[in-house]
């Protein structure tokens, strides 16, 4: 591999204003100008093996058909500003960076917002009792369940630049399952159907899930998966054994969650009346004002947060109400 502290010297950056433009066509560029630098060969490893994208195309990536240039460009082939700043993201840390162009298109689009920190944990599709955690190493944040680990699932991968796909989520269910055999759809159906089951009983949530799994059919696998049930807080005891009525940490699980990137999470929250009403169904301004201070909690935390009333699933039109949602996030994150 060539000496990248050399390779940075030799190449003359071209000016960086101020103030730069980003947008799929500048984070492309500048992503090709850094990985063009490359030999076709070496090319290959990076991207696959150093970068771990997901080749995506019906043919080889040791294709020579494919220049440098149509090797990036079918990796990335239709990925949105999110995706591609999340390569952005990675080309710089790991140092491949020989142009002030990548760090210069990072920092305008972190004016933006997005969370600052990596995914670490991914705990999810919980059907059963919360599992129990405990900290392994707690200086390299590393965390263990020691009970109930059954009821729920926990991807344990690198999560890749391009966010969270639902093809990430079937090879990796592939190799905890051990259905190297079957294709991708057998694989995705077997999935769905664990993921279905953390949602049992629930039917608005269950349409919110099946009318966005109808999308994989339309728009392939490559497109961000929603994870349901997912952890956000943990906190290890009952209000009975802290005493109280409240516990520390509200809403310890998101309904669900979008991975565009590493950085651009969507999380989807349904209210059912619990969300504003007590167990008589008498409206409860504490249990509402709880939920709207954790929404400006995850928000500050780069989150974005989108809400269903109950009462929106339950009408004949809700189904097509959902599509019209996902169709303009999707629009959205373009």
């Amino acid at each position: 591999m060539m000496d990248w502290k050399s390779y940075s010297e030799a190449l003359a950056p071209p000016p960086v204003p101020r103030r730069v433009t980003v947008s799929v066509r500048t984070v492309r560029a500048a992503i090709e100008l850094v990985l063009m630098g490359f030999t076709r060969v070496e090319l290959e490893v990076v991207l696959a093996d150093e970068l771990k994208l997901s080749w995506t195309q019906d043919d080889s990536p040791s294709d020579l058909s494919y220049s440098k240039r149509g090797l990036i460009q079918a990796y990335t082939d239709e990925w949105a500003p999110p995706q591609l700043i999340g390569l952005a993201r990675r080309i710089v840390a790991d140092g491949y960076a020989g142009t002030e162009v990548l760090p210069a298109l990072l920092a305008e689009y972190d004016r933006g917002g997005g969370v600052g920190a990596p995914v670490k944990n991914l705990i999810f599709a919980a059907n059963g009792p919360k599992p129990e955690l405990v900290l392994r190493d707690a200086v390299n944040n590393d965390i263990q369940i020691i009970k109930n680990a059954e009821h729920c699932l926990v991807y344990d991968q690198f999560l890749p630049a391009e966010g969270l796909t639902f093809r990430h989520l079937i090879e990796w269910w592939r190799a905890r399952e051990g259905l190297g055999d079957q294709d991708d759809r057998a694989v995705g159906l077997s999935l769905h159907r664990r993921l279905s089951a953390s949602l049992a009983g629930n039917d608005a949530e269950r349409l919110i899930f099946t009318t966005y799994s109808e999308r994989y059919a339309k728009f392939g696998f490559g497109i961000p998966a929603l994870i349901p049930q997912v952890y956000l807080h943990y906190d290890p005891y009952t209000l009975r054994q802290r005493g109280t009525r409240t516990g520390p940490l509200a809403r310890q699980r998101m309904d669900f969650l979008l991975l565009f990137s590493d950085r651009q999470r969507v999380v989807i929250e349904l209210d059912g009346r619990q969300h504003y009403a007590d167990d008589r169904g008498i409206a409860d301004p504490s249990r509402y004002a709880t939920m709207m201070i954790e929404d400006r909690r995850l928000r500050l935390a780069g989150y974005e947060v989108y809400r269903f009333g109950g009462q929106e699933l339950v009408r004949s039109d809700a189904k097509a109400t959902v599509a019209a949602f996902f169709d303009a996030l999707q629009e959205r994150m373009r």
